[in-house]
Parts: structure tokens; C-alpha cells; sequence
């Protein structure tokens, strides 16, 4: 009986001397919840959509948290009865997404899967009406590059009439038509849905001129 209680006190004084050094006596597992992220996505310093008194304000794509972002900037555009309006338009805001983001919008948290060069240039003959051909073809570009190019064009006169985003690319491959939806927002490193370029667009004639890729400035 008496070993008993020497046993139980030795016991007790082992669980305090524990306590007192912080170590946990349980060994049920705590769920903590996810790491909070430091990433703000949202710039609170000047944007550049302030830069150029003369300049189009468009809003632009960028990578944070693993989520597309608008970011508004500035761009530079021709007369809106341009003809190549929407080409011209196309190189613009490629440029805007290959271009390094700013101080502000880095410590914000910003970034872009755009690496150019990357040209632009209008549909060849037989393509779909609003067809962009890039420099490179699309799907080989990688997922995220991709889907901030769609759903920047997306927001914008690049898009085709009835709002996809037809994209071809120097090859014979046909064009494809691109949509931009909040799940391609949320998870950009996944396939961006498709539609007919035959239902994004009619088909241009054949006699109209074809534009060759131009890489962005």
C-alpha cells in the first residue's frame, strides 16, 4: 500500500515538473487553421494608372496569393475607329502584363507569369472574326500566363464580338475560343474553358487582311 502512494506521488510531482517546463502532457493534435497570408493584393501606393495624363485606364490581370487580380494601369491607345483598334489594343496590354509590376504593387504581392516577348498580330484569312494570333501558341504557354492574358483581353476591345477571347498562334493550328470565368480567376494554373470560335464570332472574310504578330514594345 505504501509503495502504491509513493508510486502515485512520484507520478503527480513527474506531471508537474512537465507542466512547469511547457511541455504538452496531451498528445491530441491541434488544428491550428491555415497560415495567415501577408499578401494584400491591393496597392495602396500611386497606381500607375496615374502615369500618363493622355492614357487609356485599363485594368490588367496580375498573379497573388495564386489568384488572378486586377490591377489598374494606363495605356496608350489609337482613335476607337482605328481598324486594328483591337490589335492595337492586344499589344498594349500585353506589354502591361509583361512589364515588371511596380514597387507598390510587388509589396502588395503582385506578380506576372507573362514572359515575353510575346507578339500579336490580326486574324488571317478564313479565321474568326476578332481572332488575335500570338507569336507563340497559346497552349504552350504556361497555365497562369494564359489565363492572364484571356481574362485581360476579356475586360477589353481585344475581346471578340459576343466577349471570348479567340486566340490562335503561328502555326496552322485553328483558333480557340478562351472565356474568362471566376473559377479561372480563382485558380489560374488550371485549363481555361474553351468555346467554338464558329459560336465566339463569325467567320471573317476571306478576303481580309492578315496582321503578322508584332511583339509588344
Amino acid at each position: 500500500m505504501r509503495r502504491k502512494a509513493l508510486a502515485l506521488t512520484a507520478l503527480a510531482g513527474g506531471t508537474l515538473i512537465l507542466a512547469g517546463c511547457g511541455i504538452r502532457t496531451t498528445q491530441v493534435p491541434v488544428d491550428a487553421g491555415p497560415a495567415p497570408s501577408r499578401m494584400l493584393c491591393e496597392v495602396r501606393g500611386e497606381s500607375r494608372a496615374s502615369a500618363s495624363p493622355r492614357g487609356f485606364p485599363v485594368r490588367v490581370q496580375l498573379v497573388c496569393a495564386s489568384q488572378l487580380k486586377s490591377v489598374d494601369r494606363t495605356i496608350e491607345l489609337p482613335a476607337e475607329t482605328s481598324p486594328d483598334s483591337r490589335v492595337e489594343t492586344a499589344r498594349a496590354l500585353l506589354a502591361e502584363l509583361e512589364r515588371e509590376p511596380s514597387a507598390d504593387e510587388r509589396d502588395a504581392g503582385f506578380g506576372t507569369d507573362v514572359q515575353g516577348p510575346v507578339g500579336v498580330g490580326g486574324p488571317r484569312p478564313g479565321d474568326p472574326a476578332g481572332t488575335l494570333r500570338l507569336s507563340r501558341q497559346p497552349e504552350d504557354l504556361p497555365e497562369a500566363a494564359l489565363a492572364q492574358i484571356v481574362c485581360t483581353f476579356a475586360e477589353s476591345r481585344a475581346a471578340a464580338p459576343g466577349g471570348a477571347v479567340v486566340l490562335g498562334g503561328p502555326g496552322e493550328y485553328p483558333p480557340r475560343g478562351y472565356t474568362c470565368s471566376d473559377g479561372a480567376k480563382e485558380r489560374p494554373s488550371e485549363p481555361l474553358p474553351t468555346v467554338a470560335p464558329s459560336s465566339a464570332a463569325p467567320l471573317a472574310s476571306p478576303s481580309a487582311p492578315s496582321s503578322a504578330p508584332s511583339a509588344a514594345p
